[in-house]
């Protein structure tokens, strides 16, 4: 047997059997030597491949037993050698292995106790630092200690990670993994022990870790899986308020009253009544609308406390029975249009001619207004018709409190037809309203947040009805004449713009007045609903600048000309928009799966979209079907419901028969007014971050969560 350091001479040609042993890349190897020269060897392995060595890497040489045999056998003996005896038997300053395998075997020891104390030492680099090839030195006693402890933390934390796993495999989850659920699923930190004890129970489980975890009984409820996944994600700090004063409208300042007495019209859930509308000089042929916004503006300070709370949330939350506010209820109760009080509002006055609907005048005014009426569409609507509005149904059969109202409601109803009608020459084509609004209405609820098993009630608002158009016709009316005064005043604004109607043109947001199309309007800008949105309320601050300066006005706005934080709202705005409504469309959608399943509906008839996806006629619903291969867009079709599932608000249906005539196309919906795609009534997919095909060694980043991107579009 002949060591690496041993001199010598240079070999041609054959040799004697030999074998080598030598470290290649930090890995050590065995083969059988086939030739050398003065700085490399010739190597076969056992696998056939041959390499080419530099002799400085050969560690050994020996002719017995055969590598795979002696490695075989070092290996034993290594895993039998004592670390901490093998650390004091050790030179203290820098030596070889053979050195070692001398010291903790015998002298002389063999080539398989020479190989064991340098598989030893290569394990060991927390007792033995690598100081060459074959060359190691002690590490010093206080770095062992730290070492030590270091591995046997992570030892103790291997066990309580399995331990975790274990208890998963058995059907229960461990509190650790229940506290932080969310986390684990959808912002991990992969190197946390929950995490891995997941990753390792799914794998050993063969089974998708939501499924593992739910028959775990991590989650409980999908109502509340769903509900506690978006407050991870959007709310992470909670979604309650801190403590803050409630600033007095107009912080104070005492504002002109009003000569009117205005109407609101929302549902009778709406507790942010961001706007009303008032009428004076029936008659008389010169008429003025009142459009009055609530006005929050006049007491939340750019950059103040309140400012921040809005900032952060950016708009209010919408979800069936329950929703997240914007701002504290202290401060909604303090600017809310409500009746019998008078409000701080910002005024938009518009004279008309009262035969022909020209427009003659306008004028903004800061003030309050008498509030006189909540009129609520849900309770009137089938009231207040194009009949009763037109004097042709006896006011006798209208509630008391409205009947007062006709005349005034009857004028606004023909201003918002006019206006309609302007809008439609300019975008080229109608809109219609092929589809209702569906409202959803949870008994039980008594003033606390839903459970998820609440009995849903699914009506429908059909859009076009007279209060519904007055409202979105005034509402377009003001941040249209508005958003146009800013830029005529060189205040920025928050506008939303649509180039054309053309397919795959999206509504966008910036700071310039540009047209949008899909209203047929020459600019547009968010302003009347500041109590919800946090743009309406930018816009807002900007418009009482406009109302107080003129044309100063650009100088006393909040937000100057390419101002970064004007970017940077519009920004957020967008994202959390975005991520707010993905949230409603999927609530709506496990009420409607709930819906479905409370009533015992197996099959229901519905129209074929695109593709394989068809729109329920009476529910909020779209779903994939087997069977409609072939078939036309516009089918009209029954189809039987598969299973629900409400964790990921999957549901399938397949065709059973087809209802109407072949060839039967889906009319033109040129809605403007409802932008979202149909894909917005479908599941959101459900993207996990956890991976359990990672390599258990490593530690990657966590993986941000993933997140559906619709474009919530709906105008006003």
């Amino acid at each position: 047997m002949l060591l690496a350091g041993a001199p010598a001479g240079r070999m041609h040609g054959t040799i004697p059997p030999m074998h080598i042993l030598f470290d290649e890349a930090g890995k050590l190897l065995t083969g059988r030597l086939l030739s050398e020269t003065d700085h490399s060897l010739q190597v076969e392995l056992d696998s056939g491949k041959r390499l080419k060595v530099k002799t400085t890497n050969a560690l050994l040489r020996f002719d017995k037993p055969a590598p795979a045999q002696l490695m075989a056998a070092a290996s034993a003996l290594a895993a039998a050698m004592e670390l901490e005896l093998a650390y004091e038997f050790a030179p203290p300053d820098e030596f070889g292995f053979v050195d070692l395998a001398h010291e903790y075997f015998s002298r002389p020891a063999d080539a398989e106790h020479q190989v064991a104390a340098l598989l030893c030492m290569h394990g060991a680099p927390h007792y033995f630092r690598r100081a060459g090839k074959g060359r190691f030195k002690k590490a010093p006693a206080d770095i062992l200690a730290q070492a030590l402890a270091a591995i046997e933390k992570k030892r103790v934390l291997q066990e309580q990670i399995d331990a975790w796993a274990a208890e998963l495999l058995s059907g229960q989850c461990p509190a650790p993994v229940r506290d932080q659920l969310y986390k684990i699923l959808f912002q991990p930190d992969k190197n946390a022990p929950a995490y891995k004890a997941v990753v390792h129970a799914a794998r050993h489980s063969h089974s998708a870790p939501l499924a593992l975890l739910q028959n775990a009984g991590a989650i409980e409820s999908a109502y509340q899986f769903h509900w506690q996944r978006f407050l991870h994600e959007q709310f992470p700090k909670g979604a309650g308020f801190a403590s803050v004063p409630v600033p007095l409208p107009g912080n104070g300042e005492e504002l002109p009253l009003a000569a009117v007495q205005a109407f609101s019209i929302d549902d009778s859930h709406t507790t942010e009544i961001d706007d009303a509308l008032s009428l004076q000089g029936l008659g008389t042929g010169t008429v003025t609308l009142g459009i009055h916004i609530a006005a929050p503006a006049l007491g939340i300070s750019p950059n103040g406390a309140l400012d921040q709370i809005a900032r952060a949330r950016l708009s209010t939350v919408y979800m069936p029975g329950h929703k997240i506010t914007m701002l504290p209820d202290a401060v909604v109760q303090a600017y809310t249009l409500e009746a019998g009080r008078d409000c701080p509002a910002v005024s938009l006055y518009l004279t008309f001619d009262e035969g022909t609907l020209a427009l003659q005048d306008s004028r903004t005014a800061v003030e309050r207004v008498p509030i006189a009426h909540n009129l609520r569409h849900d309770q009137l609507d089938t009231v207040i018709t194009p009949d009763w509005l037109l004097g042709q149904v006896s006011a006798s059969t209208a509630a008391p409190d409205v009947a007062t109202l006709q005349p005034t409601l009857a004028f606004i109803h023909r201003l918002a037809l006019q206006l309609k009608a302007e809008r439609e020459l300019q975008r080229g084509k109608p809109e219609t309203f092929t589809r209702p609004d569906y409202n959803f209405r949870l008994e039980g609820l008594s003033g606390h947040a839903p459970t998820g098993d609440e009995t849903v009630v699914i009506s429908t608002r059909q859009r076009g009805a007279p209060l519904d158009l007055m409202v979105a016709e005034t509402m377009i009316l003001a941040n249209s004449h508005w958003g146009q005064w800013l830029a005529e005043c060189g205040v920025p604004g928050i506008y939303r713009s649509q180039a054309s109607l053309a397919p795959g043109v999206k509504v966008r947001m910036g700071s310039k007045a540009l047209p949008h199309a899909g209203l047929g309007v020459k600019s547009y800008a968010w302003s009347s609903s500041p109590l919800r949105r946090y743009v309406d309320l930018v816009n807002q601050w900007q418009i009482i600048a406009c109302a107080r300066h003129g044309k100063a006005a650009a100088l006393a706005a909040p937000f100057k000309p390419k101002d970064v934080n004007l970017f940077a709202v519009i920004s957020a705005f967008d994202a959390a928009y975005t991520a707010y409504h993905a949230f409603q469309s999927g609530m709506e959608r496990y009420w409607t799966l709930q819906y479905l399943r409370q009533n015992g509906i197996t099959e229901l008839s519905a129209t074929l979209i695109k593709d394989n996806l068809v729109r329920a006629d009476t529910l909020p619903l779209v779903l994939p079907v087997l069977g409609a291969e072939g078939l036309p867009r516009g089918a009209h079709l029954r189809v039987r419901l598969g299973q629900i599932d409400l964790m990921t608000l999957e549901l399938n249906a397949s065709v059973q028969e087809r209802l109407d005539l072949p060839l039967a196309e889906l009319p033109d919906n040129g809605d403007a007014a409802d932008e979202d795609g149909d894909d917005a009534l479908l599941a959101a997919p459900l993207a996990l971050a956890i991976d359990v095909n990672e390599n258990e060694g490593e530690d990657p980043a966590a993986a941000p969560t993933q997140q559906p991107a619709l474009s919530p579009t709906a105008e006003p």
